[in-house]
């Protein structure tokens, strides 16, 4: 099991910036992935960003050229830079990692992920 442990979020106008933060303790897979998902006021959850233990991306088309994803170099902790930040990015975001058994990618449930952080409130503000 990993314990996912979430940091950042907050309030922000629109066109600003908010960073969020996930480390991993625990089980540590030598190939796995890591993704951020959301769910906004009455939405299902959908994927917002992946990276694999090869540094592969992806990302949502709604947040394509204003999120970015990375990881640190002990590959224990993934961020998500947000920018341009607009009032549809309000939502609750949620840290996942798995294995390789998952779809490393944003066509991934989060149904698939067996581990699954608390989740970061996210509002933006026209």
């Amino acid at each position: 099991q990993v314990h996912l442990v979430e940091s950042g979020g907050g309030s922000v106008q629109a066109g600003g910036s908010l960073r969020l933060s996930c480390g991993a303790n625990g089980v540590i897979y030598s190939s796995y992935c890591m993704a951020w998902f959301r769910q906004g006021p009455g939405e299902e959850r959908e994927a917002v960003a992946t990276i694999d233990s090869d540094g592969t991306t992806t990302y949502a088309d709604s947040v394509k050229g204003r999120f970015i994803i990375s990881q640190d170099d002990t590959q224990t902790e993934v961020d998500l830079e947000m920018n341009s930040l607009k009032p549809e990015d309000t939502a609750k975001y949620y840290c996942a990692t798995d294995g390789p058994r998952v779809d490393c990618s944003v066509k991934s449930s989060i149904d698939e992920y067996n581990n699954l952080g608390q989740g970061l409130q996210v509002t933006v503000s026209s």
